[in-house]
């Protein structure tokens, strides 16, 4: 019997406010443990929370850019339960009544598009951290994340492989920072991803028994825990056994799944309306005002850049990848440059310095009139494409203009014919037995020729000039 997974996503994603979800304490990850700390968040007895509003406005926004309907009328919910990290035994959460719901993403997987709901989305607090590193069998608590912002986005079970779950958190961390509600990175916990994985045989409809799995530090790890976990069900039905629901940990070194602990239902944590929050109401006016001021998102930018600049789809996807190169690509459009080979320079020669320094976009020195600046001293034949790359990578390192990266080291291009001409002729006199080889018939040695002729220039020669005087003297 075949069969088919069937995958829900639930990921949580860190909101990117100055201060935490419910009091004032501030929100830096990197701030020593239990220092962003307060009586509100600490659970302490007879304190009231206070609603971020922020928080919701960067969430109204991140539903809005996911299809979601905005709820006119939502409230806060405590969900019960006991955990070190969760002073005071319950989490703020949303329940039956969220924020945001009835969204949707399309993704794309090996050419085919595919249409992805999202069930909800909904504001919580985060919990503290457990750390289990201090020795001597004891374990710490550093609760300066808890009551940090969290938005959670559940997605409906309509997906059925680890390409496509790999496909949709890419193109959800995309958005949301094009939207900039969140660095979603993953190494700070600022995107936790779950899957909620379970198999059935191929043409059925009932869903089988689900497993989550947790503890995912990577989208490459999401991945390969999906892949895993839908082989061990299969096996697992194959050989006669049932399926547990249950949450599962990831071990990236062995690369398996392993059992946790049983999965809670809702029943288990005794939801109930938040007492101390009066109800979130976003009318229509609220709602206006932040689709208004939503950017253009990746998927609509990409397309615009395969249109609007003529790019293939892979340089448009590249491009629009993050939203900083997209507006740096064009702002470099804006000062003069060709699209096509402006996108050339910045993907190719611009990403290699930037990777090998390990720079992002917004740091780097090279601004996008200096890459429209180069392309044209290129398009006017002052300097070569060589001298070129040469020039970018002095530029990266002192923020120079290209003019002036020329003017100090002498790089303008020799494009006078009599020049070049008289180059040629000194080479083909210095090298009279080549010249004879490529006259018999051996076109390779023309290669050679040219490269005595760069040479003697000290790499000015207009190398298209170079090459048509050359060839005409050896063919004359």
């Amino acid at each position: 019997m075949e069969y088919e997974a069937v995958i829900g996503m639930e990921v949580h994603v860190e909101i990117n406010s100055k201060s935490k979800v419910f009091c004032a304490c501030g929100t830096d990850f990197h701030a020593p443990p239990n220092t962003n700390v307060c009586p509100v968040c600490l659970g302490m007895p007879g304190t009231l929370p206070v609603l971020n509003v922020d928080m919701v406005n960067k969430s109204v926004a991140a539903g809005l850019a996911l299809g979601c309907t905005i709820s006119r009328w939502s409230k806060m919910d405590r969900k019960n339960y006991f955990y070190p990290d969760l002073a005071k035994n319950y989490q703020i959460s949303q329940y039956d009544l969220p924020l945001c719901h009835g969204g949707y993403m399309d993704i794309e997987v090996n050419g085919v598009e595919k249409r992805i709901g999202i069930t909800r989305a909904h504001i919580e607090e985060d919990t503290a951290r457990n750390t289990h590193t201090i020795g001597g069998g004891q374990s710490g608590v550093d609760f300066n994340r808890c009551g940090m912002p969290l938005l959670e986005i559940v997605t409906e079970p309509d997906i059925h492989s680890a390409d496509e779950a790999y496909a949709y958190l890419t193109l959800l961390k995309q958005t949301l920072q094009y939207l900039e509600v969140s660095d979603c990175n993953m190494e700070e916990g600022s995107l936790r991803a779950e899957a909620n994985i379970s198999v059935r045989p191929k043409g059925t409809t009932a869903l089988g028994s689900k497993t989550e799995v947790k503890n995912v530090a990577s989208f490459s790890g999401v991945h390969k825990a999906i892949d895993f976990e839908i082989k061990r069900q299969i096996n697992v039905i194959r050989e006669g056994g049932a399926v547990l629901q249950e949450t599962r940990g990831w071990d990236a070194d062995r690369g398996v799944t392993f059992s946790q602990r049983q999965k809670e239902s809702a029943h288990d944590y005794r939801y109930f309306p938040e007492p101390d929050l009066t109800p979130i109401v976003v009318d229509e006016a609220w709602e206006q005002r932040i689709r208004e001021s939503l950017p253009e998102l990746p998927q609509a930018r990409c397309k615009r850049f395969q249109t609007t600049y003529g790019l293939s789809p892979y340089d448009a996807g590249v491009l629009t990848a993050g939203r900083p190169m997209a507006d740096y690509y064009e702002s470099v459009i804006t000062a003069g440059a060709d699209p096509k080979k402006a996108a050339n320079w910045i993907m190719v020669d611009l990403q290699a310095l930037l990777t090998d320094a390990k720079q992002e976009i917004t740091d780097c020195k090279v601004a996008p009139e200096h890459i429209a600046e180069l392309l044209t001293l290129i398009g006017d034949g002052a300097i070569s494409g060589k001298m070129a790359k040469d020039i970018l990578r002095d530029i990266f390192e002192t923020g120079k203009t290209p003019k002036a990266v020329v003017e100090e080291k002498g790089l303008v291009q020799i494009s006078d014919t009599g020049a070049v001409e008289a180059i040629v002729r000194q080479v083909a006199e210095g090298h009279p037995a080549q010249v004879e080889q490529y006259k018999g018939g051996n076109e390779k040695v023309l290669g050679f020729l040219m490269g005595q002729v760069m040479r003697a220039s000290q790499g000015k020669a207009n190398p298209k000039l170079a090459e048509d005087l050359l060839r005409k003297l050896l063919n004359g």
